[in-house]
Formats: structure tokens, C-alpha cells, sequence
């Protein structure tokens, strides 16, 4: 995802001169080309990142269309006050664009994962929250954002992630795109688990179980009209996120159904407990720990469907 990241906002970057990157003091080799063409457009801010986020607000007013880029973690808590303040507040068309979203990171422990940004950014006035699903999603959104004129947040995994698009797909923030259809369940899928979200629908379609999958980049603005066809088809919704059910995607949904009319489906969230990881592992042993993988989705679809 990241580098589908770089290419894309240096080809923008070619196309308007407002365009300005900041980053965390990461990225410096990924952002090469980037600083030889434009090297009055790039600025590392170092490991500074309220300060940088107070910087792209300043551009912002100026007129620029900034964006800030570093870890997760970092790009979001570590500067909350002033993506409030100063970017959300006065309405400042700064793009913060998070890399190693959810557990990508997870090897390195509590300090680099991110398990509650969407949470925290969502609930800010302004704000609009993306989480691509794959490279060509993470194309679609930087686009999107850039024509937004607002506050935009943009959750990336790292890198290597399996592409679920064959091509560009039809990307507009606030609107789902159906990946695969389906006529039992629906998985409503935000950010880098849509592959395992894809492998999950292929297994449980292998035995009998008809699974339609959504992605839903945008966790706000939620696409609405869309729950509600969702909610009123099927008998199971199952929300998947590599992130905390408390106030995640799976949250923010739970907020929009507990506002309707009695609905058909029966919402399942699925995403990390509220608690913390305290023993070393990648990924993929995260994924494992906090209930997130494939099989371990498989497995949880199938008992439902037999208690029901």
C-alpha cells in the first residue's frame, strides 16, 4: 500500500503545485523521486509529528494541500490535540495518511500498533475517515481526498499486502464497493483485511455458505443507503476490521443500526477485544491472538449459522 502510496501522490504532485509532503522521518527512501523532482515540496519533520501536524495546518491556510505521513500510531494519537485543533477545528484541507494501520507493525509491540485511531478520528467534527482495502483503493482515496478541501485521514497497512482489484475500481468516499456477491451473509469489511475477508467468503462458499462481501473504505461517512439494503437482505451482517471493536467500524455501524427501524440482519463485529498484546509475534501471530484470522472467521461463521 505504501507504495502505491508514494507513486501515486508524486504523479499528483506533477499535476499541482500545492501539493506538499511531510513526513515523520519515515519514507525517506521511498520518497526519493518525489524529493528530486519537487525538493521545495518536501519537508522531514522528524520524530515531531504534533509540530507537523501544526505545519500542515499553517500550508493549509496558505493554500496548499499538504500531507502528513509517518507511522499510525504516531501520525494519530501522538498528535491528536492538533489534528482537533488545528486541522479539524478550522476545517484545514490537511490529508493525514497513516502507515502500518492495525497490526501491521505488530512485531514491535503496543508502542507501533494501532488498534484505536479510527476510533479517535472519527469522532472528530470534519473529519473524514478512509481505510483502503488494497493498492488500488489506496490510489482511489489520495485522489478522492485531494478533491475533498477538508480533514482527511487515511489508514494504509505497510507493504506486500495481496491486491483485491484487478483495476481502478468506481471510488467515491462514502460509498461501499461490492468486491463479491452473495445471498446468505454479507461481510462489510473496512481496510487491509479485505483479502482475508475475500479468502474467508471463497472457503465458506466451498461449503454451501453464499457470501457477499463489501468494501467499505469509507468509515466516515458510512454509506447508508447501502446498510440499509445490506440489513434488510440478509440474515447475518459481519463487520471485519483489523482494529478494536470498541469504536471501530464495527462500532460506528452499531451506532447507525441502533438509530432504524427494526432490521432483518443481525449485526456479528468482528475485529480486536479490548485488550492489549502483550507477547511478541508478527502479524500474522497477532492476527492469530486477537481472533482475526481466515480460519479462525471460517470457523465463527460456521457455528452461527448452526445456532441459527
Amino acid at each position: 500500500m505504501r507504495e502505491a502510496f508514494s507513486k501515486e501522490i508524486e504523479k499528483l504532485a506533477g499535476a499541482d503545485n500545492r501539493i506538499i509532503v511531510l513526513s515523520g522521518d519515515i519514507g525517506n527512501k521511498m520518497f526519493d523521486t518525489f524529493k528530486s523532482n519537487y525538493p521545495d515540496r518536501f519537508y522531514n519533520c522528524g520524530i515531531s509529528e504534533a509540530n507537523m501536524t501544526s505545519m500542515a495546518a499553517g500550508l493549509a491556510m496558505c493554500g496548499f494541500k499538504p500531507v502528513t505521513y509517518t507511522i499510525t500510531a504516531f501520525n494519530t494519537l501522538r498528535c491528536l490535540e492538533q489534528i482537533r485543533l488545528d486541522v479539524c477545528f478550522q476545517n484545514m484541507p490537511v490529508i493525514i495518511v497513516g502507515v502500518g494501520g492495525g497490526l501491521s507493525y505488530a512485531s514491535l509491540n503496543a508502542t507501533h500498533q494501532a488498534l484505536e485511531d479510527i476510533a479517535c478520528l472519527r469522532v472528530l467534527p470534519n473529519m473524514t475517515v478512509i481505510c483502503p482495502g488494497d493498492a488500488w483503493e489506496v490510489r482511489g482515496a489520495i485522489n478522492a481526498a485531494l478533491n475533498l478541501n477538508g480533514p482527511v485521514y487515511i489508514r494504509l497497512a505497510k507493504k506486500n499486502e495481496p491486491l483485491v482489484h484487478d483495476k481502478m475500481p468506481d471510488f467515491e468516499i462514502g460509498k461501499g464497493i461490492i468486491v463479491k456477491s452473495g445471498t446468505d451473509i454479507c461481510f462489510l469489511n473496512t481496510g487491509n483485511t479485505l483479502p482475508i475477508a475475500m479468502k474467508a467468503a471463497a472457503k465458506l462458499s466451498d461449503s454451501g455458505i453464499s457470501v457477499q462481501v463489501v468494501s467499505m473504505h469509507t468509515v466516515k461517512p458510512l454509506d447508508q443507503e447501502l446498510l440499509k439494503d445490506v440489513f434488510s437482505k440478509f440474515q447475518h451482517v459481519i463487520t471485519i476490521e483489523e482494529h478494536s471493536m470498541s469504536g471501530g467500524f464495527g462500532g460506528s455501524v452499531a451506532e447507525w443500526l441502533s438509530d432504524q427501524p427494526q432490521q432483518k440482519a443481525r449485526l456479528i463485529r468482528i475485529g480486536t477485544p479490548d485488550k492489549f498484546m502483550y507477547e511478541g509475534g508478527d502479524q500474522e501471530y497477532a492476527r492469530q491472538f486477537f481472533g482475526i484470522t481466515q480460519d479462525q472467521i471460517v470457523a465463527r461463521i460456521h457455528n452461527l449459522m448452526k445456532s441459527t
